[in-house]
């Protein structure tokens, strides 16, 4: 007995790790206008984001900024899926972000913990705004896949936010760039066997949890014909503009999930670049024209789907 008392006296003076954002305290010095931080601290090991400055960029500027999230189901993946379009999107004025969050093959989390970093990488960006130089005003959240479904829970879910962070930044973007976002099974459409079990399942309840609320930002959305998650990003997208916001749905003929990312050469990832910056330029958030390079002899278009 004596033994147990001491084992949990022991307990009482061990720390309790929870997590918490982790502020930049010291100005930065981006080296090839590239710069890495942690910004989240977990009981699973710190997260960084990886930071990609316009040329000229000083943290007195007020640029909008934009943050990606890579896609793997919250199993799998890295944030280096997004570097070559966070580049892109630095290159054309934005203060750009490629953010690292827990994932279940390398830290042993469900779900609702992706789903909370990626409010926490945005409450991060405000929080350190006058670090980075952006206009809290104008923050973007985007990303592929399971990385798409994180931004728009940023956006519409009231769940899984940290109980830890400050509430009075919001985590709320201000416009959604979601490629083949996983919003949801289809409900009319034929599964297979794999698809309806996963369906039934804790990651079905998951990826089905976003709720459309009136105020919310604006999206674009980006599928391939082909993908059995298009079904929900139409009613997403229906929901979204019966709520008075703005929303365009892109279609990649004959193309299957994750398309977009299959390869930085095919001519989709640069349409999807192109419309995303003319998207991004109507909303005020670029200036000028787009300039990523399509493929030449590109013979492929994206299609406007009809809402």
């Amino acid at each position: 007995m004596r033994i147990l008392r001491v084992v949990l006296a022991l307990l009482w003076l061990v720390p309790v790790v929870s997590a918490a954002l982790k502020p930049i305290e010291t100005d930065l010095h981006p080296v090839g206008n590239k710069a890495v931080v942690v910004y989240k601290t977990t009981p699973q090991g710190d997260l960084r984001i990886n930071l990609y400055f316009p040329p000229a960029w000083s943290d007195t500027d007020r640029r909008p900024a934009i943050v990606f999230f890579f896609g793997g189901s919250c199993v799998t993946g890295s944030p280096a899926q997004y570097a070559t379009t966070a580049e892109y999107f630095a290159t054309r004025g934005l203060v750009a972000a490629s953010a690292e969050y827990r994932i279940e093959s390398v830290h042993h989390t469900p779900p609702d913990a992706c789903a909370e970093d990626g409010k926490s990488a945005v409450r991060w960006l405000r929080m350190n705004s006058r670090h980075l130089g952006i206009d809290v005003g104008r923050v973007i959240a985007g990303g592929g896949s399971s990385g798409g479904s994180i931004a728009a829970f940023a956006a519409y879910n009231a769940a899984f936010d940290s109980d830890t962070e400050d509430k009075s930044i919001s985590s709320r973007p201000d416009a959604l760039v979601l490629i083949n976002p996983a919003l949801g099974f289809p409900e009319r459409s034929p599964l297979t066997t794999e698809q309806r079990q996963a369906a039934q399942g804790p990651l079905g309840i998951f990826i089905s949890s976003w709720k459309v609320t009136k105020g919310g930002p604006p999206a674009i959305l980006f599928f391939g014909t082909e993908d059995a998650f298009l079904e929900k990003a139409y009613d997403f997208a229906r929901q979204l503009i019966a709520a008075g916001i703005r929303a365009e749905l892109y279609t990649a003929a004959g193309q299957q999930h994750a398309f977009f990312n299959r390869s930085e050469s095919s001519p989709w990832h640069a349409l999807v670049l192109r419309q995303t910056d003319l998207f991004l330029g109507s909303l005020g958030y670029l200036k000028g024209n787009p300039t990523v390079a399509i493929p030449a002899n590109t013979t492929v278009a994206l299609d406007r789907a009809p809402l």
